[in-house]
């Protein structure tokens, strides 16, 4: 008998939902200060600020700027409402599809994985261990389906609130911006903040409060418990593919509808209010970027947790019962909430930023001083929560491990994490020499851009291929694929400031978009303009912690799928691994290519609306007349929801086709290869993408001698700029981004069916043999 944790499991049962609760409590608190920014036009009402000025200062300011205070509060506060209410309707539309889905899936699950023992309510022999009796094959199946709707309803939950605080915070950030761009920063992070906390916490409590429901049942059969945990993971990701295919579509579409017909052929600005798809433009950002990376880094932090725990109660914490080093997962995410408590403080209570100079440098403080401290929390975790040795199952094996080597596991995906933040960064970032070089091949033309933006995108790759690697090997050599999964985690583990900084973008965004639209002064639109481009490089750090963690949750998935449907070794010199691996490989560009197009088409019926309301609206080029925002957003609703179908089913039917059919070793040759292949395209389409964005931003912001020396707007150099961009923005906010997602998911799916796969799979390899 091994030895126990130095943590009490009453102690554990006890820290665990209280850290959850402190982080929901910390992001509520969060919302009301942000909620003190009001949105009315009485003077009074102006928000206090922390150095005690009251309204009357604040409207000495106003008037300073020359902006008529009242008309404009009220013209954000109407904005804001009409952003509100696309992205709520497009929400709860994508829902209405979403849960049907859900309600057929769920059935799929239970009787596909209720067959196993052909719906027997008799107790077996356990998986991996003959000896002992576990729980009936029908009691996974019913606990599965009801983890499966949990982590399905947690997820949609998550994108829901990230999108509702991103719209309130909006208005109020372009309000506070006339304070300075200190203030709006503030306001704008913090309303990441309360996202960020609230996903990291519901994730958490949902996740503990089932596991301790489903051990009312299971009682000593761990392994069966943390069988149907799996589900969890399973709704989490198959929510966030939806999510992300279709709000991708979406705020791609809207932006292209938006650009074509209002700047190009009615030579308005950027985020003219007599535009009808200015609406839907900003809806986008909040339904792609906000509520899709909420679903989607929640799926991850889902999957890692259930793969984690899968592999842990097969090994000696679940073999002798020990409840606080079963729950390893979940103690570095509780750390985890309290660590990015901390760091959130140092961006909006201990410095205060005064100079536009200082808002990127902020931001990237917060994932090194978030990474530089939860090290410290990992270290302490894995001393009281883990005995100091312990087995881990290893294929058939148990493996000796000691508690020091998991730290290790765990801190090295957490730093394998900042590197890769770091290298998207330097490539996405117009500070750094490969966003300039892109922008100054815009001198010969367009075809030169593109060409240095796909060699930057696949360059990008290299470093990051590398971090992801080493960090596999380490936690591999040290513990099997229980350390894999537990270095996922640690990438996972600052989750909350990794999402306060990515959803700080959009806000910035839409801040910007509002500011022009109402007509505010050009030091404004200046001071939002640098909150977006700060946010824009996050955003792209952001999607590259979602690749890189996607990559190491993937192969831990994949770790405990061969595990639990009985392979001893995945043979790449068999016929049917091999042609497994290159259909695997093949799907990220069959992906790729549905959701590219789909891009397009969806943006079609958009250009046609918008020259439909022009030509037939008495008085909207005027400004006499509104447009109808409503009708451009159902448009791209109704299209990115119909478009969003095909590469859905192609994710969610491929493991179920080839698991049945033929078997769980060409499964697991797909599952590798796509893993393989989808990693590369994710990185590159995203690094690419963003680059181009970045390259047209410096030639506009003219910053630097030669950024001028390629402008102004509307020059040769800016125009092939542009179409880099145009051709980018689906790469990195649609294809990019669903990419992780899909690795993710075939994963933690052939996983939750391994049992039905392991007696049932194999169908025509059956036949024909």
């Amino acid at each position: 008998m091994l030895a126990k944790a130095l943590l009490p499991e009453l102690w554990t049962e006890i820290l665990v939902p209280v850290c959850a609760v402190v982080g929901i409590v910390f992001s509520l608190f969060q919302w009301y200060v942000v909620s003190c920014v009001k949105l009315t036009t009485d003077h009074s009402d102006s928000s206090p600020s922390e150095d005690g000025k009251n309204g009357h200062g604040d409207y000495l300011i106003e008037e300073e700027e020359g902006v008529n205070d009242q008309s404009v509060v009220a013209k954000c506060a109407e904005i804001q409402t009409a952003i509100s209410e696309g992205a709520t309707s497009f929400l709860f539309t994508e829902y209405k599809y979403v849960g049907v889905f859900m309600v057929f899936f769920a059935a799929i699950i239970f009787l596909f994985l209720g067959s196993v023992e052909g719906f027997s309510t008799k107790s077996q022999p356990c998986t991996y261990d003959k000896s002992k009796t576990c729980k009936p094959a029908l009691a996974t199946a019913v606990f599965s389906t009801i983890s499966f709707v949990l982590g399905a309803v947690t997820s949609v939950l998550s994108g829901f609130l990230g999108m509702k605080i991103a719209t309130y915070a909006n208005a109020r950030t372009t309000l506070e911006a006339r304070r300075g761009v200190g203030k709006a920063f503030i306001v704008a992070f913090r309303s990441g903040a309360v996202m960020g906390f609230l996903l990291a916490a519901n994730g958490l409590l949902v996740l503990y409060i089932t596991i301790n429901l489903f051990k009312i049942y299971y009682g000593d059969d761990w392994e069966g418990l943390f069988e149907s945990i799996t589900g969890y993971g399973l709704g989490g990701s198959s929510m966030a593919l939806f999510g992300r295919v279709g709000g991708g579509i979406y705020t791609k579409a809207a932006d292209v509808g938006a650009d074509l017909v209002g700047k190009v052929e009615r030579n308005i600005p950027e985020d003219d209010p007599r535009n009808p798809a200015v609406i839907a433009d900003n809806v986008g950002d909040n339904v792609g970027d906000i509520a899709g990376m909420g679903s989607d880094l929640f799926g991850s932090y889902a999957e890692s947790s259930c793969a984690a725990l899968v592999v842990a109660s097969i090994s000696s914490f679940g073999i002798n019962h020990d409840f606080t080093a079963m729950l390893f997962p979940l103690l570095i995410s509780s750390m985890g909430i309290l660590v990015c408590l901390i760091t959130t403080l140092f961006a909006t209570d201990i410095s205060e930023i005064k100079a536009v100079k200082e808002i990127e440098p902020a931001l990237k403080n917060q994932l090194i001083i978030s990474t530089v401290i939860m090290t410290v929390g990992i270290a302490l975790v894995s001393w009281i929560g883990l005995p100091s040795s312990f087995t881990i199952f290893n294929f058939g094996t148990q493996k000796v491990v000691k508690n020091w080597e998991l730290f290790l596991c765990v801190a090295v995906g957490l730093w394998a994490g900042l590197i890769i933040g770091f290298v998207t960064e330097y490539y996405t970032s117009n500070a750094y020499s490969p966003v300039q070089d892109v922008a100054d091949s815009c001198r010969t033309g367009a075809a030169t851009n593109v060409i240095f933006g796909l060699a930057l995108g696949y360059k990008s790759v290299i470093i990051p291929i590398f971090a992801i690697a080493i960090s596999i090997f380490v936690s591999f050599s040290f513990a099997a694929m229980y350390g894999v999964a537990v270095a996922a985690l640690g990438m996972l583990s600052t989750i909350a400031t990794g999402l306060a900084i990515d959803a700080y973008g959009p806000i910035s965004d839409n801040a910007g978009g509002i500011a022009e639209m109402a007509g505010m002064s050009h030091r404004i639109r200046e001071r939002t303009d640098a909150l977006d481009a700060a946010g824009n490089t996050t955003a792209a750090i952001g999607k590259g912690f979602a690749i890189g963690s996607a990559a190491l949750v993937s192969l831990a998935l994949f770790g405990a799928f061969v595990s639990r449907a009985g392979i001893q070794t995945v043979d790449v010199l068999t016929p049917k691994v091999v042609i497994g691996l290159l259909v695997g490989a093949m799907l990220p560009y069959w992906f790729s290519a549905m959701t590219m197009k789909s891009v397009g088409s969806a943006a079609l019926k958009m250009v046609e609306e918008v020259r439909r309301q022009f030509n037939t609206i008495p008085g909207l080029m005027e400004g006499t007349a509104k447009p109808d925002y409503a009708t451009c957003v159902k448009i791209s609703t109704d299209a990115s929801i119909k478009e969003m179908i095909p590469p859905g089913c192609l994710v969610m039917l491929t493991p179920l086709i080839v698991g049945f059919f033929f078997g769980v070793e060409t499964l697991s040759g797909v599952l590798a290869g796509s893993l393989i292949s989808g990693v590369q395209i994710a990185i590159s389409a995203s690094n690419t993408g963003g680059a181009w964005d970045n390259a047209k931003k410096y030639i506009e912001a003219g910053a630097s001698e030669h950024a001028r020396s390629l402008g102004p707007k509307g020059s040769e150099p800016h125009k092939a700029a542009v179409i880099g961009d145009t051709i980018g923005d689906p790469l990195k906010d649609t294809s990019g981004p669903s990419l992780n997602i899909l690795i993710k998911l075939m994963a933690v799916e052939s996983l939750v069916f391994a049992p039905f796969f392991a007696t049932h799979g194999g169908f025509l390899f059956r036949i024909f043999s």
